[in-house]
């Protein structure tokens, strides 16, 4: 499946529903959250609040990835998927109830974050087995992951064009008339990518044998987590990433007339990002590009200490994100690190601690808003981030050096 072009992937059976109902899914997000948020905000008027309650589903992920993340192996796909938006469907209807208290919104950002910890690793699992049955029926290889990455960055760049023409519409919508109705259309978008997942994917049988359980889900968290290359890659994935999405979270309050506008302009740079690495890249310079880009995903933010304007302040965000095309590649040295059982649980683990992380920042992001202004607190963040990506470096280089003498004294000896 080497080479594979993206009109290539979509006469891949079952990749164009997944990829469909993957879309509406996002879509749900997006405007649910932009409407949330400015619904919290207009309550409370506090940064925190509106960050939290736009990315709180984040922080019940650590929770997820302890006890449920078994289950996305162990878990028939198109069911679970299926669940999985209609859960998401009904949660929203209930955020849309008028005269629903802020403490009651929380409560189901809370259950929202539990029931979609198992949606990172059965989305990923199913589209690592799909591309990798692909690819042996291809005569690629058995065990050939070739094909996750183009199929990974396909996904990307959808969720960026998703959450560009969501935020802008949303935006737009909120204005217009009031975030309640933006969240009831994102209802009728989860119903869709419920519809469409349950009548466009097969049945097919869980991708490991056994019931899911929280031991099985340590356990298997502690396999991954033991090796030490695994763990530097999941860091990288995780933290420079939900730092640069504290400064998104705080869009709202730096300038709440155009957060739709902000959020748009970053999604078309991560749009930008993801076509970049996943097309336009050989294989054989991307690995060499993880930390430049990551340092670029948060180095423009830095700038927002000044109170740029908006045209300014757009552009930043827009640059910035093009660094999330990092992820493409820290995922694919992920799943050469891990053996194709474990590649759904892998994936998960990824999802859950990356979207935790994310919660973790915009809580972090609002807290120092709160204490001095959404400008300084995205400064903050993102010096952060260099700062950890920086880090990590040099541990994967001291890794490396270490591993080459001690290659030396083998050979000498």
């Amino acid at each position: 499946m080497t080479g594979y072009t993206y009109r290539r992937l979509f006469r891949v059976p079952e990749f164009t529903p997944l990829f469909l109902s993957s879309a509406a899914h996002t879509a749900a997000q997006t405007v649910s959250g932009l409407a949330l948020g400015t619904l919290v905000y207009r309550a409370t008027d506090s940064p925190l609040l509106s960050a939290v309650s736009m990315f709180g589903p984040s922080l019940a992920q650590v929770l997820g990835a302890t006890f449920l993340l078994s289950g996305a192996d162990r878990l028939p796909p198109r069911a679970t998927l299926t669940g999985l938006s209609v859960s998401f469907a009904a949660a929203t209807a209930v955020l849309a109830l008028p005269g629903l208290p802020v403490w009651g919104v929380f409560a189901v950002v809370l259950v929202q974050g539990l029931i979609a910890s198992l949606g990172g690793g059965v989305r990923w699992g199913l589209l690592n087995e799909i591309l990798k049955r692909a690819d042996s029926e291809d005569g690629s290889g058995k065990d050939s992951k070739s094909g996750y990455l183009p199929g990974r960055s396909l996904f990307n760049m959808m969720g960026g064009l998703m959450q560009i023409t969501g935020y802008a519409t949303g935006g737009a919508l909120v204005t217009a008339l009031s975030p309640r109705p933006v969240l009831l259309l994102a209802v009728l978008f989860y119903a869709t990518a419920a519809v469409v997942a349950r009548l466009g994917l097969s049945v097919r049988p869980a991708r490991a044998s056994g019931r899911p359980s929280a031991a099985v889900t340590r356990r298997t968290n502690a396999v991954l987590w033991s090796s030490r290359p695994r763990r530097l890659t999941y860091l990288g994935l995780w933290l420079p990433n939900g730092l640069v999405v504290g400064c998104e979270a705080l869009f709202v309050s730096y300038d709440p007339d155009a957060a739709g506008t902000l959020f748009a302009c970053a999604a078309l740079g991560m749009l930008a990002g993801d076509v970049t690495v996943g097309r336009l890249l050989p294989p054989s310079l991307r690995p060499r590009l993880a930390t430049p880009l990551l340092l670029l995903l948060a180095t423009p933010y830095v700038f927002f200490a000044l109170h740029p304007a908006l045209p300014l302040a757009a552009a930043c965000a827009g640059l910035a994100s093009v660094g999330f095309g990092a992820s493409l590649v820290q995922q694919e040295r992920l799943m050469a690190l891990t053996p194709s059982e474990l590649s759904g649980h892998a994936l998960g683990l990824h999802s859950a601690g990356m979207l935790t992380m994310q919660g973790v920042g915009a809580a972090l992001a609002g807290t120092l808003a709160q204490l001095t202004s959404p400008a300084s607190a995205m400064t903050a963040m993102a010096l952060a981030s260099i700062a950890v990506t920086l880090t990590l470096k040099l541990a994967a280089r001291t890794d490396a050096v270490r591993t080459a003498n001690e290659v030396g004294r083998v050979s000498a000896g």
